[in-house]
């Protein structure tokens, strides 16, 4: 069972679980109703006979000779809906899957590595990939054909997908040597890819016996040549890097953020806040309710996809505190909270853990809870002095920015406002409040787009410690309103650890993949153990509570007994994992870090917490793997960059001695989570005579004539300890 930790909005968030599937019940079900997965759920009534992915499945391929059409996607993805109603729904299409085709439906979110293996072979099939994710296999699961989405009738250069299934068929009865072949090169080539990950881009694996050449090792020139790209690639115009569909990239800035405070230059910070400030003032971000879309689908941030990922809005709500404390601009600060708040509202369940997401369709119409028309606006707002603040303030215009619609963008400050309507700033905010308030009400009375609710070990692990993060850099100072989020947030990232590991982490030391109606489901990759080990690292230094250190060195070191790779690095299924066509190896941080950066960060912070070199090791070597790519696609390696930066700067150890509570012990922890130190880890022995604590680098430490005091050190070689606050502050540099 799941933790039953107090939570709010249980019952929003119990009818938010129903009404995801609850469309889809209008046939006699499949083999799918026995499934958790609501995007599995949604198929349950098709009438293709879907399986999941399992023996049974596979056991009828081989046993009937038939391939197997593969289909993954995920609840949120607005095309995977398209694809059912016209194509999975459709009794002549089915019919025809039916009778040539095991048929293999799989949520791309619970089994990241049959996505992994299969998108791959897709990407090399097709030079693209995406979602849905159609693919055609033999029965022994070798892949020879594949796409994503296919039309029901040909267009835009794409064949219909009964033409598709018709020609696949006829290949598998008139050309099976061709076919068998084709799935075998495909395997042999993924193979190769992995091998490649190791070796390097170039292939600088040494050939008849010959010395191979020295390792690349992580330097501050490669930082700053990485660094030197990032700004190259950057957009001055509309912030954040690239074109239309343009997606947050908060690895990248979190990255630009790290070397701006490390050093002192000021052209990463600049190019890191123009992407902040743009993202947070687009339509891709929530202005009304909090938290972030998908991506944009253009340039300017203005049109976004409308779905909200959990791992999205907890990757930016940490990367925008992060900015918060190093510049001191609050407005970093509310969109932090307003997107944490947006997960606490929208996006926990019952049971305290975080749901994967909401759909990008309301009813089938994208976006159709998000958009206003601007009579709605002055319907609702009502006073006549507020709408046109509402109008200058969000760009509400009689003909709409979308379709017809408005979609909510910041284009003025309230200064901005204030100085067109000759009206006091603070004015200007409550008008905007009082209006926002109203807006929320009749909004919330539409019709609300399904969520995903199952809960995720990686992507809970991503939010646990944006909101340990949050709740540890609002603690200080005296501002209220802010202690009282920071105590808030607390309780929501505890309640959170406590449920996912209730579910998910079995007592042999194993995670589970997703939680969903008491049933944990597929075995954890990489990622789950990286991310929720990072997640309780940072619970541990925002509350000093040892239990979330011990799990987290817990996951890490089943890391090194089931998932390193001899050749370095790390694969991303376990070594009792079950066998694929190949075991999975992705290094490149996409929307999720990969596992391995996240692992690679998340162990050189524990070796520098417990003194052990193993965990070092282990990362450098995952580190040294990578070098080719990071200077070359520092925007595809961003979090492996971070952790390059760990590894080339080093890691600050400070350990406190003293109770919690007391005034001079909470001074001096205080000094540790002022301002942005991403290279710091710290400690606190609230008993150091008890000689107890979990925590390697809190050995031998003792109070300093009687008083609470902090020991900073580097690789275990520490500085006079100081009982003062600013005395420690010196020592960690201002």
């Amino acid at each position: 069972m799941m933790s039953q930790t107090d939570c709010t909005n249980e019952s929003r968030c119990a009818a938010a679980g129903q009404a995801s599937v609850a469309a889809y019940h209008w046939r006699m079900p499949n083999r799918l109703a026995g499934e958790t997965s609501p995007y599995l759920l949604q198929h349950a009534n098709n009438p293709v006979d879907w399986y999941p992915w399992g023996p049974e499945a596979l056991a009828r391929a081989r046993d009937e000779d038939k391939p197997i059409f593969l289909s993954i996607g995920y609840a949120a993805c607005h095309w995977c809906h398209v694809m059912e109603r016209e194509s999975f729904e459709n009794d002549a299409t089915a019919a025809d899957l039916n009778r040539d085709f095991v048929a293999i439906k799989v949520d791309r979110e619970e089994r990241p590595d049959l996505d992994q293996v299969y998108m791959a072979a897709v990407q090399a099939m097709t030079g693209g990939g995406g979602w849905p994710m159609s693919v055609f296999l033999t029965p022994d699961g070798k892949p020879f054909y594949g796409g994503t989405y296919f039309p029901p009738e040909p267009a835009h250069s794409l064949p219909a997908f009964r033409q598709v299934l018709a020609g696949v068929a006829k290949a598998w009865h008139d050309e099976r040597a061709e076919v068998l072949a084709a799935g075998g090169r495909m395997v042999a080539s993924l193979i190769e890819q992995n091998r490649q990950t190791v070796s390097g881009p170039d292939g600088a694996e040494a050939a008849d016996g010959a010395s191979a050449a020295p390792i690349p090792q992580p330097t501050r020139e490669l930082l700053d040549t990485a660094t030197a790209a990032i700004e190259a690639g950057f957009d001055a115009t509309n912030g954040g890097w690239g074109r239309a569909p343009k997606f947050p990239q908060p690895m990248t800035i979190e990255y630009l953020l790290r070397r701006a405070v490390t050093t002192g230059d000021s052209r990463p910070l600049a190019v890191a806040r123009r992407s902040l400030d743009a993202m947070a003032d687009g339509g891709i971000h929530d202005q009304l309710g909090g938290g972030f879309h998908r991506y944009s689908t253009d340039a300017k941030w203005l049109v976004p996809h409308f779905e909200k990922m959990l791992y999205d809005n907890a990757q930016l709500a940490r990367v925008y505190i992060h900015a918060w404390a190093l510049t001191g601009d609050r407005r970093y600060r509310d969109v932090t909270v307003s997107t944490l708040d947006y997960l606490t509202g929208e996006l926990r369940t019952s049971d305290c853990g975080f749901a994967a997401s909401q759909d990008a369709d309301t009813d089938g119409v994208e976006g159709a809870t998000f958009v206003w028309t601007a009579e709605e606006i002055r319907d609702v707002v009502g006073a006549e002095e507020i709408s046109p603040i509402v109008a200058m303030t969000y760009g509400v215009k009689p003909e709409g920015n979308w379709e017809g619609k408005t979609i909510l963008s910041r284009i003025r400050s309230a200064e901005e406002v204030a100085t067109m309507t000759r009206l006091p700033v603070e004015e200007v905010r409550l008008r905007l409040a009082w209006a926002g308030d109203l807006l929320r009400a009749r909004r919330a009375s539409r019709p609300q787009p399904a969520r995903d609710d199952k809960v995720l070990a990686a992507w809970n692990g991503l939010a646990i410690a944006a909101f340990a993060d949050a709740a540890r850099l609002l603690s200080v100072g005296d501002n209220t309103p802010d202690l009282g989020r920071s105590e808030s947030f607390l309780k929501s990232a505890i309640s959170a650890a406590n449920a996912v590991l209730a579910g998910l982490l079995r007592p042999d030391g194993r995670l589970g993949r997703s939680w969903k109606d008491g049933r944990s489901t597929g075995d954890g990759v990489l990622e789950d153990y990286a991310d929720l080990a990072d997640g309780l690292l940072a619970l541990y230094e925002a509350t000093f509570d040892e239990r979330w250190f011990v799990t987290a060195r817990q996951l890490a070191d089943a890391i090194l007994d089931h998932f390193v790779d001899p050749d370095g690095g790390f694969f991303d299924a376990a070594d009792d994992h079950e066998t694929l066509i190949t075991r999975p190896k992705d290094v490149q941080d996409n929307a999720v870090p990969a596992g391995g950066s996240m692992a690679a960060a998340v162990l050189l912070k524990l070796a520098a917490l417990t003194g052990e070199s193993r965990y070092r090791v282990a990362a450098e070597r995952a580190i040294e793997t990578v070098i080719p790519y990071l200077a070359r696609y520092p925007t595809g390696f961003a979090n492996w960059l971070s952790a390059a930066h760990l590894a080339v700067e080093g890691i600050d150890e400070l350990a406190i001695v003293g109770a919690p509570g007391d005034p001079a012990t909470d001074a001096l922890i205080a000094v540790g989570a002022t301002g942005f130190r991403p290279g710091l880890v710290v400690a606190l022995a609230a008993a150091p005579e008890s000689g107890s604590s979990a925590v390697p680098l809190l050995e031998g430490r003792a109070l300093i004539d009687g008083r609470p005091t902090a020991y900073l050190c580097r690789d275990f070689a520490c500085r006079l300890p100081v009982t003062d606050p600013a005395a420690l502050l010196a020592q960690l540099g201002g």
